[in-house]
C-alpha cells in the first residue's frame, strides 16, 4: 500500500510533534545510564580463565591494563545476527579505550575458530573462548540441555521448557560490563535480547530509513560477504 503524502506544512508539524517525544526519549534514556552507574557492584571471585590471540587469560587481564571492561556475549560464528552488530564494533574500540575502557567479543567457540572468523570479517577487535569455561553459563547466556528442559532464565525471565536435548538455544547474545575495584574483579550491568539494540549501528540507522527495519524473515540479514 503507498504510503500518505502530504504537505511540508504538514510533515514540519508532525515533525514537531514527532521531536517532543524523542526529546522525552532522549532525557529518559539519559536517566536510564545514570540508574545503570547507580547498581551495585558484585564481586567475582570465580577463577575464569579464557583463551585469546595473546594466549592464556584470567578476566582481569581481559581489562588490558584498565579499569572497566565490556563484553558482547558472541553466540557462535555462524550467527549472522552477531555479525550484523560486531560489524560496527571496529570503529568504537579505539574511542572506547581513551574512554578507560577495554572490549572484548566472548564466545565459546574455539579460539582458533574465533580468529578464522575475525580474518575473515576483517575485524580487529579483541576475541576471548570461554571454552571449558562456566563463564557464559553463570553470566547468563549459555544453557545445558537439562536447564533448558528445566526451563532456564535468560533475560531475567524463564525461557519455556525445552525436554527434547539439542532442541533449545544453546547459546544466546548479551552484554556485561565490568570494573576492577581494589584490585578485584566486579560485575556491574548486562542486558540482553532486546537490551542490546542500541548498541546495534545497523538497527539505529534502519529506524531512520522510510521502511525501517524490514525484518522479513528468512535471512533478511546475512554475514556481510554473504549478500
Amino acid at each position: 500500500m503507498p504510503h500518505r503524502v502530504g504537505t511540508r506544512e504538514q510533515w514540519r508539524t508532525e515533525r514537531l510533534e514527532l521531536l517532543a517525544a524523542e526529546k522525552e526519549l532522549t532525557r529518559r534514556s539519559d536517566e536510564l545510564a545514570r540508574r545503570r552507574r547507580r547498581l551495585p557492584w558484585v564481586r567475582i571471585d570465580e577463577d575464569y580463565r579464557f583463551r585469546t590471540a595473546r594466549g592464556p587469560a584470567t578476566l582481569a587481564d581481559l581489562f588490558r591494563g584498565r579499569s572497566q571492561l565490556l563484553v558482547y556475549h558472541y553466540m557462535s560464528p555462524a550467527c549472522p545476527s552477531c555479525a550484523a552488530m560486531a560489524d560496527g564494533f571496529d570503529g568504537s574500540v579505539v574511542h572506547l579505550e581513551h574512554h578507560d575502557v577495554a572490549f572484548t567479543a566472548v564466545c565459546r567457540a574455539p579460539i582458533e575458530e574465533l580468529l578464522a572468523h575475525r580474518r575473515r570479517m576483517g575485524w580487529t577487535f579483541e576475541w576471548a573462548s570461554s571454552e571449558g569455561s562456566d563463564f557464559n553459563h553463570d553470566f547468563g547466556v549459555s544453557f545445558t540441555d537439562g536447564q533448558l528442559a528445566r526451563g532456564a532464565e535468560y533475560n531475567f525471565r524463564e525461557l519455556p521448557p525445552f525436554p527434547e536435548p539439542g532442541t533449545g538455544p544453546h547459546d544466546l547474545p548479551g552484554i556485561s560490563a565490568f570494573a576492577i575495584q581494589d584490585g578485584a574483579v566486579h560485575h556491574t550491568y548486562s542486558a540482553y535480547a532486546r537490551g542490546g539494540d542500541a548498541l546495534w549501528a545497523m538497527y539505529q540507522w534502519l529506524d531512520r530509513a522510510p521502511l525501517g527495519r524490514n525484518e522479513t524473515p528468512p535471512g533478511w540479514f546475512k554475514l556481510h560477504d554473504e549478500y
